[in-house]
This record gives C-alpha cells, structure tokens and sequence, in this order.
C-alpha cells in the first residue's frame, strides 16, 4: 500500500446547491426552445399549419356575455349552460360597435323583452308648440290731436276702459278752433252775398276753404253742419274714438294742455289677436302660412280656438333656434287677453309612412340604432332614419320595411349586450 494523502472535499453550502439547480434549469429551457424553432430543412411548416388550422368554438354565457369558454359547461356566476356563439367564436358586427346577438326565450321573459311590428299607416302633420297671445298690430289706432289746445272734460278716465267707434273721449279746448269757426261762418255770409253776381264763385271757394281746414282738424261732418244751421260756435271740440276697442294708453288728464305732437289716447281692438308661436329648426319646414291651428289655455279649460297661420318669421332667433309664426285667432268674447300663453297643435297634412315606437329607436350618438328580430331568438341591429315624430310613434324613412319585428321594450338591455358583444368580438381579432 501507498500512504497517498486523500484530499477532502468540504461539502457546498446549500446557497451553491440552488445556483446549481437554477443553472440547470436555464440550460434545459434553451435547449427545449432550440428544439421547438423551426429547422430550415424540415419536413413540416408548423406556421402554415397554425395559419389553415380552423378556429376553435367558443362558447358564452347568455345572461353574462363577458363569460367566454372553448368548451361547453355551466356558467360560474349564474350556474346557465354555455351556448356556442355564432361565427366560429367570433360576433359579426352588423353595425359600427354593434353585433347581433341570440337571446333565449327563457331570458327575454325574464328581462321582459317586446316587440312590435312595422307598419304603414298614416303619418300625421300635426305638431304642438308653445304659443303667447299678443295683440294684433293692424287693429291698434292712437288718438291725436290737429291742433292746440286744452283737455276741458274726460270721458274716458281709465286703461282697460271698452270703448265703441265714434265714442266721445275728452273734448278739448282750442282758441284755433274757435276762430276757424267763425272764419267758415264769414265766408258764408259772404257767399250768400256773392250769390247771383261776378264773384259768385271767388265766394265759393273762399266758403270750401273754410271748410276744408275744419275738415282737416277732424272735426265731424254732423259739426260743420250744425255751424252752418244755427251759427253758434262751439267752445270746444269733442275728439272720439276711431274704432271699438279697448283703451290700451291714457296720456291725458283734465286742464292738460296738448299738441298735435301728444298722443292722449290709444285704442285697441281685441276682437282679433295673434298667437306667436316659437317653431324650432327642425320643424319649421311643415309650418306654412294658412294652415289650420288650434289652441287650448287654462284660462277656459275644455275649450279649443281655432285660428290659421298668417306669417312666418324669415328670420331665426339666434339665442333660441327658433322662428316665430303669427298665428290669427278670433276673439269675439275677449277671453284670450295679451300675454297669456297655450298650447298650440299646428295641423299640417298627413301623409302615408312606415311607422312604429318611439322607444325602438336608440339613440347612437351620430346614427339611430333599432334592433330587429330574426327569429329562434337572434336579434340584430339596424340603422334607421326617422321622420316625423307624432305623440308616441315615428316614422322611419330608411333601414325597415314593413312586416319587421322591432324590440319596443328592454331594448336598453340589448344595446347593452350587442355593444359588448362587439367589443369581445373585436377583442378577440386583435389577439
């Protein structure tokens, strides 16, 4: 035997043992990674074989869309069979951010789900607007004077005071007056002297002068001829009233002194008003002057006044987005007084259309969305413009036809669904 010295190895600490395994263990990943890359002289070109491989079925929950498995089984939250979903696990998007769904009739019981049918019927031009009575512009006159003078009596002492045509309002004062009348009393006299010689007709003309500067201070015919036939002067000429009416303006009070540039009184006629009625934009192309109006206040309940549109504002306000229409009405008993407000349905003609609920249509943002139902529980969307809107219905110009199925209730909820719907479809493209 050799007496060798042996070498004793001290054992590694165990920090070293796991830097060993963990070394280990990197190796082996490259060397599988190595393994799995594709050679350039293979027989087969996985690639291509992932790229024709057929998608797989997915299957979703129907009452938790964002339940999404590649195997049928129960849905985790509500415990529901998984239903394969349609297009090879993939939602087709009928519309932008929208995709037909399939909803069992077990659940469209349960979440209430209606639909109706889209029919053709008559589309009615009748539209409400909010109207204010006003007064009619061409049946107010104010009062005036030709000339100068003072208010010795009234007659009429208050506003709102009824008044008929020819009515006394005040009588006034003049020293003008009076010498008018005497200047027509001279040239009378005169013409009769005149009369039968040279200068008969320099007396005329003197006497139709006269006449016609009372004529011109308004001074009634029944007046002139009283002068003529007695010869008295009158102290004072009695102004009346033009037309019936009610007194809207009193700018006078007894021992006032006037000019023709005051304005004493202004009378109204209320027997006929206008109703201005605030059209939006939208509208406004179905307002035409003489359609048929009807119009409803509070003031006489169960009471309807019939009227027709007169004018329409050329011109929108800028602050409302709306026009004004005049709309006449007549008012033999005075129960529409200025500044009420009521309810106005303008009457346009209708028309035929295709109409059905308002609640179908939803409101996408830029496009109008309504779901139509395919059968066996498939529902998809639609776009759709719309018309005319009359109370509870509106009409549709494009994407029905007549004889469809549309959801009118719970169509929220399937918004809801066919929005995400979509999205996962969308989702799931990108991956």
């Amino acid at each position: 035997m050799t007496d060798e010295p042996i070498e004793m190895t001290a054992p590694r600490p165990p920090r070293f043992r796991a830097l060993g395994l963990v070394a280990l263990g990197l190796i082996a990943g490259v060397g599988a990674t190595l393994l799995l890359l594709p050679r350039a002289n293979g027989d087969h070109d996985h690639g291509a074989a992932t790229a024709t491989a057929p998608a797989k079925q997915m299957y979703q929950c129907p009452m938790h869309p964002q339940i999404i498995q590649d195997h049928a089984g129960a849905c985790p939250i509500c415990g529901m069979d998984l239903v394969p979903m349609d297009g090879e696990g993939t939602a087709a998007a009928s519309l932008a951010g929208h995709a037909a769904i399939t909803i069992d009739p077990e659940r469209q019981q349960l979440i209430g789900l209606r639909t109706e049918k889209v029919a053709e019927g008559m589309v009615s031009g009748a539209f409400r607007a909010l109207g204010r009575v006003a007064v009619d512009e061409t049946r107010v006159r104010k009062v005036n004077v030709k000339v100068e003078g003072f208010v010795e009596k009234l007659y009429v002492d208050f506003v709102g005071q009824p008044v008929t045509k020819g009515q006394p309002l005040f009588s006034l004062y003049s020293p003008e007056f009076v010498s008018a009348q005497r200047e027509y009393l001279l040239a009378l006299k005169t013409q009769k002297a005149l009369s039968g010689g040279s200068l008969q007709s320099s007396g005329g003309d003197l006497l139709e002068s006269a006449r016609r500067r009372l004529t011109l201070w308004d001074v009634p015919k029944e007046t002139i001829e009283r002068l003529e036939k007695t010869g008295d002067v009158q102290r004072a000429l009695t102004l009346r009233s033009p037309i019936s009416g009610v007194v809207t303006v009193k700018n006078v009070v007894e021992g006032a002194r006037i000019t023709p540039a005051d304005i004493p009184y202004e009378v109204t006629d209320l027997g006929h008003v206008w109703v201005l009625v605030d059209v939006y934009e939208a509208e406004l192309g179905r307002a035409k002057v003489g359609m048929p109006a009807e119009l409803t206040v509070q003031a006489s309940p169960g009471k309807t006044f019939r009227g027709r549109i007169a004018f329409v504002d050329p011109v929108m306000d800028p602050k409302t987005r709306t026009a004004k229409a005049r709309v006449e009405f007549a008012n033999p008993t005075g129960e529409l007084k200025p500044e009420m407000f009521g309810d106005v349905v303008l009457k346009g003609q209708g028309r035929k259309g295709l109409v059905i609920p308002l609640d179908a249509v939803l409101d996408a943002g830029t496009t109008k969305v309504a779901f139509v139902s395919l059968g066996d529980g498939k529902f998809e969307p639609r776009e759709v413009t719309t018309g005319t809107t009359v109370g509870e219905q509106v009409e549709i110009l494009s994407g029905l036809k007549d004889g469809e199925e549309v959801v009118v209730r719970a169509n929220f909820l399937v918004d809801s669904e066919s929005r995400l719907k979509a999205a996962l479809a969308q989702m799931s493209h990108k991956h």
